[in-house]
């Protein structure tokens, strides 16, 4: 049975301040690793360090010499079930201090012939299966920063894609972009060439907070563009903000929160800031220039915004994601984190394909030349787990922060022989002790404080199977 409290349960879950964080393929030798603190404060010390991504388990390279045969293989292959493209646009005005996505700086002549080479990576293989055989359901446009391009670029970029892609019918068309580049015309510009969606990385409203991260733009200016945007009434607006910085203080938090609410966006997505190893950030910090809000404080933070969100009638649609309108649907990252397949274009994207991941070179200059050349520019290519079958499906539930055992166990069991409860049952057990979900029949709904840590939840879910699975695999072989 699920639950309880008092002795029985103290005794058979052991306090545990922190359990260590696990990442990569390497599994612990005891379930109880994967405990949750069961100290009554879920929200601030449930993990004692909080993952933001999903390392992939199982990914292993492919040699280099097997790429290119490799390669034709999978671009002769249709794509199967959902599919999603990302473009990617390497270019910023300025280094913000907490981004780990900045690549390369921003110059006014490295536009058209940088979008002339994404084209020319679009069409080259606009034939082949793997591009042309089965319907694109969301292409986002991210970086970098798209809106530095000019409003031409843009749309001859967007209409690339139309031409290229066989996009759905109800293809959602993302276009991600920063407030101090984003002017009225690219506004029109990218509408009329066929996007519906924009997506801009505001952070936070508050002035001074904006300008110690290196955000260009004023809070007037800010709320005047997403003002002009929502006004357009052409696409879905979307904003991001982050909680965690340096000097935020729970009331600037707040005021961000209800700002956001007042303006008649369409989605918004809560992040905690991620202080990325190499950022101008983490430098500052790490030589005392700024104080870093605890990490403990996080959840508050989470759980206050959620509060608010949920009082304007806003639905929760992920654990990050909440939006006011059905215009807003999320296909992407929903899609994307469920492990639909994902075409790349552009230097530095990243894609996946028939169980392989890859990713375009990085080198600007060095991708410009290879599409010039007529050459492959994919630069990295990787096997993906085994179990991504099984694991995918795992993520894209626990992102929207509920979980059917039931047809978890039915493909467990098929693809393995395992008994789903038998090797996850005491797990979410203790997690239900801890305060982090709850379990009604079938399903799993995480609590306020399971969906703030359920990147932790889900990396540790997946460690704890893929260990069972091997273990089995190697008792198999021993057998024989």
């Amino acid at each position: 049975m699920f639950g309880g409290n008092g002795t029985k349960a103290e005794a058979q879950f052991p306090m545990k301040r922190h359990h260590p964080v696990h990442g990569g393929m390497a599994a612990p030798s005891s379930l109880e690793d994967f405990f949750a603190s069961v100290d009554g404060t879920p929200l601030a010390n449930a993990f004692n360090g909080r993952k933001v991504v999903h390392p992939s388990i199982g990914i292993s390279p492919v040699p280099e010499e097997e790429r290119e045969s490799i390669w034709r293989e999978i671009t002769a292959t249709p794509r199967r079930g959902k599919s999603v493209a990302y473009l990617h646009v390497p270019f910023c005005a300025n280094h913000c201090l907490f981004c780990g996505f900045y690549q390369s700086r921003w110059r006014d002549e490295n536009g058209t012939p940088y979008t002339d080479a994404v084209i020319e990576n679009l069409r080259r293989e606009a034939d082949l299966p793997y591009q042309s055989q089965g319907p694109v359901h969301a292409v986002y446009f991210g970086g970098g920063t798209p809106s530095a391009l000019s409003a031409r670029d843009l749309a001859r970029l967007v209409q690339a894609t139309r031409k290229n892609l066989p996009l759905a019918p109800d293809c959602e068309i993302t276009i991600e972009g920063r407030v101090h580049s984003f002017t009225s015309d690219k506004m029109r510009a990218v509408f009329d060439a066929g996007a519906n969606r924009v997506s801009i990385g505001v952070q936070s409203f508050h002035e001074e907070l904006r300008r110690s991260m290196g955000r260009k733009a004023s809070r007037e200016k800010v709320i005047a563009f997403l003002e002009e945007l929502v006004a357009v009434d052409k696409g879905a607006v979307i904003i991001d903000l982050i909680y965690g910085f340096p000097n935020q203080s729970m009331e600037m938090w707040e005021a961000d929160v209800r700002t956001a609410i007042e303006i008649g966006l369409d989605g918004v997505d809560l992040y905690a800031l991620n202080l990325i190893p190499g950022t101008p950030l983490l430098t500052a910090i790490e030589k005392g220039k700024f104080a870093p809000t605890a990490k403990t404080e996080y959840g508050a933070y989470y759980e206050r915004g959620s509060e608010l969100l949920e009082h304007a009638c806003w639905e929760t649609i992920s654990t990050t994601h909440w939006r006011r309108t059905a215009r807003e649907r999320n296909i992407y990252n929903r899609e994307a984190k469920k492990g639909a397949d994902c075409l790349a274009f552009g230097s530095g994207a990243g894609g996946s394909l028939n169980g392989y991941s890859y990713r375009i070179n990085g080198d600007l200059k060095a991708y410009r030349s290879q599409i010039e050349r007529g050459e492959n520019p994919m630069a990295h290519l990787l096997n993906q787990s085994e179990h991504r079958g099984l694991f995918d499906p795992i993520k894209g539930s626990m992102e929207r922060g509920r979980l059917n055992l039931t047809s978890l166990a039915v493909e467990l069991e098929r693809r393995t022989g395992l008994d789903l409860d038998a090797i996850i049952g005491p797990l979410l057990e203790q997690w239900q002790y801890a305060g982090l979900l709850n379990r009604k029949a079938d399903w799993v709904d995480l609590t306020i404080a399971g969906r703030f840590w359920q990147v932790t939840m889900t990396q540790n879910l997946l460690e704890w199977l893929n260990q069972n699975i091997n273990e089995k695999r190697k008792s198999y072989s021993l057998l024989k």
